[in-house]
């Protein structure tokens, strides 16, 4: 048996949500925060057979996108003479991040 965590970006968890419901996963979904952009995340976590991780992954892979971002870097803060406002920095965001471990025992009370 394994543990599998999907950290998703909020934009995609419902899509990711209802998909493991059509095809009979639990999960259990929890509010997170994202440490760079401090942007609104989910976290899944996941208990699955060995055989079924793929599945899952292919998945999470399915629903959840990448996509750009533009937003002020409070890291660079290159102030523009003409607006006075910080240059916009192009993020990559989205796509999930996969974690999977191996569970040595799994109880239901």
């Amino acid at each position: 048996m394994k543990m599998i965590y999907a950290i998703v970006q909020d934009k995609d968890a419902n899509k990711l949500s209802n998909r493991l419901i059509d095809e009979n996963i639990r999960a259990t979904k929890l509010a997170s925060t994202g440490g760079f952009l401090k942007s609104g995340n989910s976290t899944f976590i996941i208990g699955v057979e060995d055989e079924k991780v793929s599945a899952v992954k292919a998945i999470i892979k399915e629903t959840c996108q990448t996509r750009i971002q533009y937003t002020s870097s409070p890291l660079t803060m290159d102030l523009s003479l003409e607006t006075g406002s910080a240059a916009p920095v192009e993020v990559e965001i989205g796509g999930a991040t996969v974690f999977v471990l191996p569970i040595e025992s799994f109880d239901q009370f």
